[in-house]
């Protein structure tokens, strides 16, 4: 079985763009990050309020909480974050790569911007932090899943399309206006504390399963 798995581990991942077929080396973040994001593609099966985008093979989606949507894969939970304020504002990234971090990376592809940071935490975990297109995933995992983690994460990412009319008229109704969060991911990344929150809510979430 470990000699199965380890064959599967090895096999390339086939994408599909349009007619072009590229092969992912999926033992490598930088190059699942590199030819996920570099290539346009136009897919989408989710459908949100002023955004859609593409929800891979064997991701299940879950539920929405307003621009928050939840989603579901192999025993982990993706936590996705639509930023229309800064879309809508086209606000940049402010992001310095952390060399303390398991892994750290300020990434620009297929013009859009973004960062990928890994955070290893006290209870063994993986904290995956990936900002990308005015949206961002994060999921807490075992070292074993993060490169499944990462290559679902930039498929989702790289096919998040805004509504502007939508987002626009969401912003003229003061849609944001009294949420308890406000919707700015691209902000300075030394003072975003979301790892933290993310760890204390799986905490206080486990068993609830």
């Amino acid at each position: 079985m470990k000699k199965k798995g380890l064959v599967i581990m090895l096999l390339s991942i086939i994408l599909f763009t349009g007619c072009t077929v590229v092969r992912i080396d999926t033992t490598n973040i930088d190059n699942i990050i590199s030819v996920v994001l570099s290539k346009k593609n136009t897919l989408y099966n989710r459908v949100g309020k002023g955004y859609k985008y593409y929800v891979p093979r064997g991701v299940t989606y879950i539920d929405t909480t307003e621009l928050n949507d939840k989603l579901y894969s192999n025993g982990n939970y993706y936590y996705l974050y639509i930023d229309a304020v800064s879309y809508y504002h086209k606000v940049k990234v402010n992001y310095k790569e952390n060399p303390d971090a398991y892994y750290s990376k300020k990434i620009k592809a297929n013009g859009k911007e973004g960062y990928l940071e890994i955070q290893k935490q006290k209870n063994g975990k993986y904290v995956i932090e990936f900002v990308y297109n005015y949206a961002k995933i994060e999921a807490m995992v075992d070292e074993k899943s993060i490169n499944e983690v990462v290559l679902n994460a930039s498929y989702i990412l790289s096919t998040v399309k805004f509504n502007n009319k939508v987002i626009k008229l969401m912003l003229n109704e003061n849609y944001f206006t009294n949420k308890e969060e406000k919707y700015d991911i691209f902000a300075d990344k030394n003072n975003n504390s979301s790892n933290s929150h993310l760890v204390e809510y799986e905490e206080d979430n486990k068993g609830n399963d």
